[in-house]
């Protein structure tokens, strides 16, 4: 069996969203699966996130909402990771993002999956696990 990528995950709560509890068990959950985990608490602005996302060499971005600004907040974060040249990083976003037609347009601008409520933990770092696995096998044929 190969060794598991070390992989950078920024935790961020756009918005004013005041409820963190979630995020805080997956982020617990991914440190210990081996991840290295930058949790940036509540009440971040799209520039902020991604500035840390910069300064933290974060692989992934994980967006926790449950304040339903998420087709407000999660677009401007993706616009400002274009403006600063990190759009090769791999998004994700959690919370109560359960409309079809939110998450649909969500995925066609970059997030490449979405958590909702109840979602085991292990889905989670499984997803981001074969996501890097795969990129590693792809770079390696060329």
């Amino acid at each position: 069996m190969s060794e598991k990528p070390k992989i950078r995950f920024l935790m961020a709560k756009p918005g004013l969203d005041g409820h963190d509890r979630g995020a805080k068990v997956v982020s617990m959950a991914l440190r210990d699966a081996g991840m290295e985990v930058i949790y940036t608490g509540l009440h971040q602005t799209p520039e902020q996130i991604v500035e840390a996302a910069i300064q933290e060499d974060a692989d992934v971005i994980g967006l926790s909402i449950l304040s339903g600004a998420h087709m407000t907040l999660i677009p401007r974060v993706l616009e400002v990771m274009r403006e600063r040249g990190i759009s090769d990083r791999l998004v994700l976003a959690g919370g109560t993002i359960v409309l079809k037609e939110d998450i649909e347009a969500l995925k066609k601008l970059g997030v490449a999956e979405i958590y909702g409520p109840g979602t085991p933990t292990k889905e989670i770092v499984d997803f981001i696990y074969n996501y890097f696995e795969k990129n590693i096998k792809k770079q390696n044929q060329k």
